[in-house]
């Protein structure tokens, strides 16, 4: 039986976190101000028009909720995460005399095509969930197994394990961080959970998870400037939603949409060999005390002087390996294929 296995588990991760946007009622400020306001409330009132949905996913001892089911004519069931509404977690949090409050939850982010906003809370001291939500055939199953049952061909369900996976790596940094590491003091989530804040006020100190997009590689740059000499580099993909681009001049000179086809035109036409010769002989000749004053970039177009669309690093650098990939990989079998994108012509740039 042949299988698809060119995608990663716990990749491509569907929910988006909005920015924070005072009018946009899904980023994670204005989400949050509205979780307090419903739960001050009675979260069983319908919320106001322009309010989003919200859906909680609990977790207890790193394992989420789930349910499991078998469609049509399937023979394997097929496992779902347990998301439930504001107001039955607060019902079934009052059932063993604990109240819901805002802090406990986590902005996960919410789709593009939902008005609905998703929660993450840890529930793992409340011991009597678990014969609750069983009785609703639900439970909290381990990541790990979840990762194993997983239909790989089936891009919603891996969709839902990047949910899991990125929710309990979440919660995990919270339970872990709750001192800050500088002074001692305790820390208090801000920004609806997705970061921390030192409460000692001659400290201070944020404090941020770690980030899990779609993430490609990463390289060692000892080479950098020398405020921070020695680097990590990191590689993301990641998808526009516009083909708008406001440049900031202080961290870009310009920015363009070129098609793939133009990307491998100027991967075609540099000559990196030539340039790392360029570059061995230039080393050689410094050391034996003779100076050259040719520009390497030079010698990445092609000698027929035609020149290439734009300037690509050479395989030294790590934009050179995210761009080849991009560029020689097939569209409709990319990440972005996976993902529900406003048109086709975007997620072809």
């Amino acid at each position: 039986m042949s299988m698809s296995l060119n995608s990663h588990a716990f990749a491509g991760n569907p929910l988006r976190s909005k920015t924070p946007k005072t009018h946009d009622p899904f980023s994670p400020s204005s989400a949050f101000e509205s979780l307090k306001t419903r739960l001050l409330q009675n979260p069983e009132n319908h919320p106001p028009p322009e309010s989003p949905l919200f859906k909680v996913l609990p977790f207890r001892k790193g394992r989420p909720l789930a349910s499991s089911s078998v469609t049509g004519d399937d023979v394997v069931p097929s496992w779902h995460l347990g998301w439930i509404s504001l107001a039955d977690c607060e019902g079934i949090l009052g059932k063993c005399g604990r109240q819901l409050r805002e802090e406990s939850l986590v902005y996960l982010g919410s789709r593009a095509e939902e008005d609905v906003v998703y929660w993450a809370i840890d529930v793992s001291e409340e011991g009597w969930l678990v014969p609750e939500l069983g009785g609703r055939q639900f439970c909290f199953v381990e990541l790990r197994t979840l990762m194993v049952a997983t239909d790989w061909a089936d891009s919603l369900a891996m969709g839902e394990l990047a949910v899991a996976g990125h929710a309990r790596a979440l919660l995990e940094w919270h339970n872990l961080s709750r001192f800050c590491g500088r002074c001692g003091e305790k820390t208090v989530p801000k920004e609806a959970g997705r970061r921390k804040q030192c409460s000692n006020e001659l400290c201070k100190i944020r404090v941020y998870p770690r980030v899990d997009p779609v993430y490609h590689s990463s390289q060692p740059w000892p080479v950098g400037p020398s405020s921070i000499p020695c680097q990590l580099m990191v590689g993301f993909f990641a998808y526009a939603k516009s083909l708008e681009i406001d440049v900031d001049k202080e961290e870009l000179e310009d920015a363009q949409w070129h098609s793939r086809e133009d990307v491998r035109k100027a991967l075609t036409f540099a000559e990196y060999k030539k340039a790392q010769r360029t570059a061995a002989t230039k080393v050689d000749q410094m050391c034996k005390g003779v100076e050259r004053g040719q520009s390497l970039s030079a010698d990445f177009n092609v000698e027929s002087g035609e020149l290439a669309p734009m300037f690509i690093p050479g395989p030294f650098a790590i934009a050179y390996h995210l761009i080849s990939t991009w560029a020689n990989e097939d569209p409709s079998t990319s990440a972005a294929a996976l993902l529900k994108q406003p048109s086709s012509s975007i997620s072809n740039l």
